[in-house]
């Protein structure tokens, strides 16, 4: 997410930047304050940067780095006539107050000429200290330690007022208010956009992107969900009321001027004329375990359903293999991005024959990040983001078919079988438990 929001900012990693997986603190190498809070006007992940005065692994190391920061830097921000309070954070480890104090009384040789306002003050300063990630082995001093100046916090507020608990429509499969963020910003959706969501269902991921100025639309077989009609997903309600609908919960939070509209249609074909581009394409397509993935079939398949929704709107459903979605999504994003726009999707993986090779390629396509969120000790999904860097043609449509590695992408189609397994042993092994 961090990389993605540098690069629509204008910035990017260099090799310089220290990423410490096992620390929550990363030291970026940003080069400006207004990037920097331009990066915390979007992220859901990170909690709030600073300008960085000194750091070290000991608190003589951090005093020493503090020392040869260059007092030009600071002076500005020590003024007699401005306010400032020193605010100590630890990670992993409870201080008592009588312990914070003596911290910050150790900070005196710093030229501070302000007074100290501890309600509003003009300048906050931060130190942060890092006791490590395991919470049954903590160490009596930091493993590391930071000072800095604050300048901006997260935007982790959203996923609280844009909570699933609280939206007036949503489905079985409603994604996670932090997680459509974080897609959303994978996808570097920013103003004026036009996202599209093949698979859009109560349209959570719309709202994320209408949040940030994007003007959004999506597609979906079931014409239940489309019009807001049938069964309601909520606990205690029978049936889904008269204004239980997509546009209805962008209008909840003040985003319906962003919505283009919501088409029922089949992903599998074609309905968009040519020369249709989108800036991105973020979506969750059906895996099979809550929602069945489907396309419309014909009468002489064998294998099909006929479904009946309201106002006697029939189709004849028949079974969509997750690795032609996979295929479909990847085919359709590189002919209707823009040059540069982005696919984001999760694809579900059974993590015992999981490797690299099983992620779906196309040619007009680069991968740029494979996220993993575990979903059981044998399951997981990864957050897959793609950029389109070249345009596509015709010889492209099917390209897929010709690679060598093209049979590996079939174990998704088996996946439900797998998820199901697991559950079935799990809850085997539970039941020989409890009659020992």
């Amino acid at each position: 997410e961090i990389t993605s929001l540098l690069s629509l900012c204008g910035g990017q990693f260099s090799g310089e930047q220290e990423i410490r997986v096992n620390s929550p603190f990363w030291i970026l190498n940003i080069p400006s304050e207004e990037m920097a809070r331009g990066l915390m006007k979007r992220t859901v992940c990170a909690k709030s940067i600073f300008e960085l005065w000194g750091h070290g692994k000991s608190a003589g190391e951090l005093y020493a780095s503090l020392k040869n920061y260059p007092t030009d830097k600071m002076l500005p921000y020590l003024q007699s006539d401005s306010t400032y309070k020193v605010h100590i954070h630890t990670f992993n480890k409870t201080l008592t107050q009588a312990q914070k104090i003596k911290k910050i009384d150790a900070l005196e040789f710093l030229p501070f000429k302000g007074k100290v306002n501890l309600k509003n003050p003009e300048h906050v300063f931060w130190i942060l200290e890092d006791y490590g990630m395991n919470p049954n082995d903590v160490p009596e001093e930091p493993i590391h330690l930071y000072f800095g100046r604050w300048i901006a916090d997260g935007q982790r507020e959203l996923i609280e007022s844009y909570s699933v608990k609280k939206r007036h429509f949503i489905g079985n499969t409603s994604m996670d208010a932090c997680l459509s963020f974080i897609m959303a910003n994978h996808g570097r959706v920013k103003p004026n956009d036009i996202v599209y969501d093949p698979f859009v269902g109560t349209g959570g991921l719309l709202i994320s992107s209408a949040h940030f100025g994007a003007y959004v639309c999506g597609t979906d077989i079931d014409y239940n969900t489309i019009h807001g009609l049938g069964k309601a997903s909520r606990k205690n309600q029978k049936w889904r009321g008269p204004d239980e609908n997509i546009r209805a919960n962008l209008r909840q939070y003040g985003l319906e001027k962003y919505y283009l509209d919501a088409l029922v249609a089949d992903f599998s074909r074609p309905i968009w004329r040519k020369g249709m581009l989108f800036d991105a394409i973020i979506t969750d397509p059906p895996y099979g375990i809550r929602e069945a993935p489907r396309r419309m079939g014909s009468q002489k398949e064998t294998v099909k359903s006929v479904e009946r929704s309201t106002e006697n709107h029939f189709f004849v459903s028949s079974s969509y293999h997750l690795s032609d979605i996979f295929f479909d999504l990847l085919k359709f994003g590189a002919e209707y991005l823009v040059m540069g726009g982005r696919l984001v999707y999760w694809l579900p993986i059974y993590r015992p024959e999981y490797t690299e090779e099983i992620i779906p390629r196309h040619p007009c396509l680069k991968l740029i990040s494979n996220c993993e969120q575990l979903l059981s000790s044998h399951t997981s999904r990864r957050l897959i983001t793609m950029e389109k860097v070249k345009e596509f043609k015709d010889q492209d449509e099917n390209s897929y078919l010709l690679d060598g590695q093209y049979m590996p992408y079939r174990g998704h189609n088996s996946f439900r079988e797998k998820y199901f397994s697991g559950v079935t042993k799990r809850i085997a092994k539970e039941e020989k438990d409890n009659q020992k």
